[in-house]
C-alpha cells in the first residue's frame, strides 16, 4: 500500500494515535500540528488523502479546506472534529470536505471511510481502456478478451484485477489492495482468494501459466502487470 495520508491535528495524543493506526495499516503517514503547516505540506507533498481537524491554531480546518479548493487541489478531505452540530457539518462540506466524522469514532469506521474515499479518487483517474498482452487483446471498458479470433472468458472480478494492475503502471499491487478495491472491505475474503484468482487469470491469459510473462509475482508484496 503506497497511499500517503496527511494528518492535520493539533492535539498530540490524537495525532500520534492516528499516525500509529494508519502506519500499522500500511499507509505512509505525514503529519502537521496546525493549519498553516498542514496547508503547506498538502501543497508541497501532495498526499493522497487528508485527515483534517477543524479547531486548530493559525488556520482552522474549514479555512484550510476552502483554500485547497480555491487552488483547485482535489485531494480527498475527511474532517475529524468534536463538533457534531448539523450547521458545522454543512460548513465543512460547503468548504469542500468530502466526508465528516465526529469524535469519538470507531477506528473501523474511520478506516472504512478512508478506503472509500481513496477508491472514489482512484476511479477519477483515467484508466487504460485496452491492454495488449502478446496476441491477447483485452478491452477493459467492454470487458472482452480475444486471442486471435478466439474469445477468452474472464469474470468481472478478473477484469477488475487487470484494471487495478494496469492503473498501477508497473508498480506492484498488494493482496490487501486487491481485496479492498475488487472485493470490498465488507466481503471478508482472504489473501488466498487473490492468489486463486491470479492463478485463474494466468491460466486464461498466459501461454505458460507456470512461467508468466505478463502477470508477475512480487514476493512479499503482491502482483504486477508487465507490459511491453
Amino acid at each position: 500500500m503506497n497511499e500517503r495520508i496527511l494528518i492535520v491535528e493539533d492535539e498530540t495524543p490524537m495525532r500520534t494515535a492516528l499516525a500509529d493506526l494508519f502506519a500499522s495499516e500500511g499507509y505512509r503517514v505525514l503529519t502537521a500540528v496546525d493549519g498553516e503547516s498542514g496547508l503547506r505540506r498538502a501543497l508541497e507533498e501532495k498526499p493522497d488523502l487528508i485527515l483534517l481537524d477543524v479547531m486548530m491554531p493559525k488556520l482552522d480546518g474549514f479555512t484550510l479546506c476552502a483554500e485547497l479548493r480555491r487552488l483547485s487541489n482535489a485531494v480527498p478531505v475527511l474532517m475529524l472534529t468534536a463538533k457534531g452540530q448539523i450547521e458545522d457539518r454543512v460548513t465543512g462540506l460547503d468548504a469542500g470536505a468530502d466526508d465528516y466524522l465526529v469524535k469519538p469514532f470507531s477506528t473501523e469506521e474511520l478506516l472504512a471511510r478512508v478506503r472509500a474515499l481513496l477508491r472514489r479518487m482512484q476511479r477519477k483517474v483515467k484508466s487504460p481502456v485496452t491492454l495488449k498482452l502478446g496476441e491477447t487483446e483485452i478491452n477493459l471498458a467492454r470487458q472482452t478478451a480475444v486471442r486471435g479470433k478466439k474469445q477468452i472468458h474472464l469474470t468481472a472480478r478478473e477484469f477488475a484485477m487487470l484494471r487495478l494492475m494496469a492503473e498501477a503502471e508497473g508498480e506492484p499491487v498488494s493482496r490487501e489492495k486487491f481485496l479492498d478495491v475488487v472485493w470490498g472491505y465488507a466481503a471478508y475474503p482472504t489473501t488466498r482468494t487473490v492468489d486463486n484468482h491470479i492463478a485463474s487469470l494466468r491460466a486464461r491469459i498466459e501461454i505458460t501459466p507456470n512461467e508468466p510473462r505478463w502477470i508477475k509475482t512480487v514476493h512479499g508484496v503482491g502482483y504486477k502487470l508487465e507490459l511491453e
